[in-house]
């Protein structure tokens, strides 16, 4: 399974992936707005951290997602708890 997750804390960018990882997904991690938005892709399931993403992030996302069968969840939160329940509920419990 593929996860984008856009927003979050810089320091955390490995730990979000690493996370991914113990439960057998690919993660990109974007929490910068940058030109790599539009390598996103055709993930399974987009994370949106909203309280540490911009506005006009979340509208390329939204712009490079269009059309496609996307699984969006926002969380308000950008702990790594957060993340694993999220994961729980999406993926499954980590085996």
């Amino acid at each position: 399974m593929s996860i984008v997750i856009v927003g979050g804390n810089e320091r955390m960018e490995r730990q979000y992936a690493d996370l991914c990882k113990a439960y057998s997904c690919k993660a990109k991690v974007f929490t910068k707005n940058s030109g790599k938005m539009k390598c996103i892709g055709s993930p399974d399931l987009i994370v949106v951290f909203t309280s540490t993403v911009s506005h006009k992030m979340l509208r390329s996302v939204e712009a490079e997602t269009k059309g496609q069968d996307v699984n969006i969840v926002h969380s308000p939160s950008a702990s790594m708890s957060a993340l694993k329940s999220i994961l729980n509920t999406h993926v499954g419990a980590i085996a």
